[in-house]
């Protein structure tokens, strides 16, 4: 079911992107979810399992380190309610797969702030209720499932009438519709594939008929770093204590009846002896461990009692910390121990005792698409770059690796982006790290909030100021609209510039200078002080040129600054404070 519904959904992702309500070329609601989906099928299908409990597991996993963008949350949430709802079972009735439906809306609800109805959170929820109702009546799971698909396209078709803004636009949810089309793909693995479904069935996913095109994943977006942070320059190569960086993931399913009662906490106290930098993700039967550690050795002695030890990575800091130093890329860093070596836990020669590894007080990782702005972050505090907007969203797994990668006591995070503050809040609540996530929506809201920045004030203090530093800028955006439509009593024709506020399109014109001029006018209505163009890479020197004369002439009074952001899609972007 799982993998048809993916595949379902991965043929029909640019129909879901066309449905998202502003016009913008890079509305991506579909992407999100097919780059969720698939990342959970990948997983499911290197864990086959004839339980549809562990099955649901493996998919739970994977959907969840891989959730990109709002929509791609609250589906990993959806199903890993599913997925705990199973938990145990080798196989599920019409019941217990209402049940599992019903408990993922309520883990995706409790996920999400502030629930808009009208959403991916609407179908979802109307489809499940149903199936608590229906089920009292069927014991036939294809049924169920097909009522289940139909309630929810059903609830598809009213959410124009919960969502105003989708009314007006003549369309129904984007989020919504995705869920449907992966309802639809299970109810035709139920169906079309009837003579087929005796090794590929809800509890397997071993054995999928070979046609099946499943989706590939994505490759995780590059993240830039400065060459040097201000704690690893200050720091000597033989100051790093805990030098062997180790990510390794435990088993327990298996360790059999010998694998011991595992005790997250007291487990992360035993590695904190000796270690820092600790995350111990558990899912059920499978555990990820990344620590920072002395003795490696000691680390997997310690983690095998609890279960098979599997894909385990050890890399030398200190050989990573020469080499940025001597501004060198190699591919040398990983150490190469032999298996006598690494369960010996012998210390690691040549530390002075009490020498303690120096972190940084504080750390940021903000999300930006194109080299400009993120080298504006880069000069300005910020440590790690993640490369995303609307297009390419940063997934959680994402997230979590940059916080684990920054040395620093409390890590701020900027996701510039409405679409992608649900991975980061799921990420810091993830990571053991101690992490303030600052709900930045724009590119000038997160770099307000970098400005706002004060080393040598408390963590509480700077999350004030960045929040309130965010408030206070108002953004502009100008791209080009990818079909016609009508928003806000706003004609759009597909190829017009159109300027947007905030939220809100303001203008739409076949040329860019008169979008960006009626743009700025709009913004400036309430006055300003500073403006900043960030300029795009379809940015043209000359007409930047003539509408910062146009600027000029218009607000004598205001303070202009030009820098190139070399964004695509978006030749100009404003910032006025």
């Amino acid at each position: 079911m799982a993998l048809l519904g993916a595949d379902y959904l991965q043929r029909n992702a640019e129909h879901v992107n066309a449905l998202n309500v502003f016009p913008v070329p890079d509305g991506d609601t579909g992407t999100n979810m097919n780059l969720t989906m698939s990342s959970g099928v990948s997983e499911l299908r290197s864990k086959p399992s004839s339980s549809i409990g562990k099955a649901t597991e493996a998919l739970s996993k994977g959907l969840l380190m891989g959730a990109r963008g709002n929509s791609g949350v609250i589906l990993s949430q959806l199903f890993r309610g599913f997925s705990r709802s199973l938990a145990g079972l080798e196989e599920a009735g019409t019941t217990q797969l209402a049940a599992a439906l019903q408990y993922g809306v309520d883990l995706a609800y409790k996920a999400v702030v502030k629930p808009v109805e009208g959403t991916i959170l609407t179908v979802a929820k109307e489809a499940a209720k149903h199936a608590v109702q229906y089920a009292r009546r069927t014991n036939d799971v294809v049924e169920l499932m097909q009522e289940v698909h139909q309630k929810a396209h059903e609830a598809l078709q009213r959410t124009p009438d919960l969502l105003p803004v989708l009314k007006q636009v003549g369309v129904v949810d984007s989020g919504g519709q995705g869920l449907v089309f992966i309802y639809e793909g299970f109810v035709r693995s139920l169906t079309e594939l009837d003579g087929q479904l005796d090794s590929y069935s809800m509890g397997s996913e071993a054995a999928p008929p070979e046609e099946v095109a499943v989706p590939t994943i994505a490759p995780a977006p590059n993240i830039r770093k400065q060459e040097l942070s201000s704690a690893q320059s200050r720091l000597s190569t033989e100051a790093i204590e805990f030098l062997y960086d180790m990510e390794f993931f435990i088993n327990r399913k298996l360790a059999g009846h010998t694998g011991a009662f595992f005790d997250e906490s007291a487990y992360k106290r035993a590695l904190g002896k000796d270690g820092d930098s600790i995350l111990v993700i558990t899912e059920d039967d499978i555990i990820k461990v990344h620590v920072h550690s002395r003795k490696p050795g000691d680390v997997l002695n310690l983690s095998l009692p609890y279960g098979e030890l599997t894909d385990i990575h050890i890399l030398n800091m200190r050989e990573q910390h020469r080499d940025l130093l001597e501004h060198e890329h190699s591919s040398s860093d990983i150490a190469d121990f032999s298996a006598a070596e690494l369960l010996a836990g012998q210390a690691v020669q040549g530390i002075p005792p009490g020498q303690v590894f120096e972190k940084a007080p504080f750390g940021i990782i903000a999300v930006a698409l194109g080299e400009g702005i993120a080298d504006i972050f880069l000069e300005n505090e910020v440590d790690t770059v993640l490369s995303g907007g609307q297009t390419m969203n940063p997934s959680t797994e994402d997230f979590v690796k940059a916080i684990e990668a920054l040395s620093a006591e409390h890590i701020y995070i900027l996701p510039n982006n409405g679409n992608i503050i649900l991975a980061a809040e799921q990420a810091a609540e993830l990571s053991e790290r101690s992490v303030t996530v600052i709900p930045t929506k724009t590119i000038p809201q997160g770099l307000a909030a970098v400005l706002a920045f004060k080393e040598e004030e408390t963590a509480e203090r700077n999350s004030l100021w960045m929040k309130n530093a965010a408030e206070q800028v108002l953004s502009g955006q100008v791209t080009k609209a990818v079909r016609d439509t009508t928003i806000d009593g706003v004609c759009i024709k597909e190829g017009d510039y159109i300027g947007i506020k905030e939220k809100a399109i303001m203008v739409s014109n076949a040329s860019l200078q008169d979008a960006s001029q009626s743009l700025i006018a709009s913004m400036m209505s309430a006055g300003g002080d500073l403006l900043t163009i960030l300029t795009g890479a379809e940015a043209d020197a000359a007409e930047t040129a003539t509408l910062c004369e146009w600027i000029g002439e218009q607000y004598p009074e205001l303070e202009l600054e030009v820098q190139k952001g070399g964004q695509p899609l978006y030749p100009y972007v404003f910032a006025l404070e």
